[in-house]
């Protein structure tokens, strides 16, 4: 897929920011199994740094996960890589995104030109979320929702990732999922999480495949401000 991200002029940074921090991170990622040049190529591109506070901004592009605010994260790159890997087997072009957090996601998402929509319960979230898709210049579709019922009038969804675990897959967003279309959703408890691939075959049924263990918050119903 073609690369469509434009950041504007005062979104790159320097020092610990820097595109050679950024390529190192890159080549972490590629040493840990991650294949898909262009899903690499989108992590080297997006600012990671502008999606977290900037106070962290020195550990932008280290391999781990990092807080956000709201008891909430920002995904491992590793995570981010492996998610994005797995959706764009199916060459999607619309996609929903439960659980926007930092909004980081989503913009590796947009970056590799795809239809991302994007729901999320924590509204202070979605709202700096939102300014940073504004400032790179991405059109991002949002929503201040409950991501548990997904976002069924934009459906269905070629692909659909979820950012937060919950014990088992949600029905109401399988059943956004277009036929030949495929979801990456951490599925499981505290201290017993695997990142798990749905895909949706012809005749109506499912496969599922574990992709790896991980360790995510919890999917939560309800909306806050």
């Amino acid at each position: 897929m073609s690369q469509r991200l434009r950041l504007q002029p005062e979104a790159v940074g320097i020092g610990m920011t820097s595109q050679r921090v950024r390529d190192r991170l890159v080549d972490r990622l590629r040493e840990s199994g991650i294949t898909d040049e262009a899903t690499l190529n989108a992590i080297r591109v997006v600012p990671r740094h502008l999606f977290i506070d900037e106070a962290l901004a020195s550990r932008a592009y280290e391999d781990t996960a990092l807080p956000i605010g709201h008891g909430q994260t920002i995904s491992q790159p590793w995570v981010v890589a492996r998610m994005t890997e797995a959706v764009l087997q199916s060459a999607p072009k619309k996609v929903l995104e439960v659980g926007t957090g930092s909004g980081y996601q989503a913009a590796v998402l947009g970056a590799l030109g795809l239809e991302v929509y994007t729901v999320e319960r924590i509204g202070d979230l979605l709202r700096q979320a939102r300014k940073r898709f504004r400032a790179l210049g991405m059109n991002i579709r949002s929503k201040h929702d409950d991501g548990r019922i997904g976002w069924a009038e934009h459906g269905p969804f070629d692909a659909i990732v979820v950012t937060a675990a919950a014990p088992a897959l949600v029905d109401a967003l399988v059943e956004q999922l277009a036929v030949g279309g495929r979801l990456v959703a951490p599925v499981g408890g505290p201290g017993a999480q695997s990142l798990v691939q749905l895909t949706r075959r012809e005749d109506g049924s499912v496969a599922h495949e574990v992709l790896a263990p991980v360790t995510f918050v919890p999917l939560l119903s309800g909306m806050l401000d």
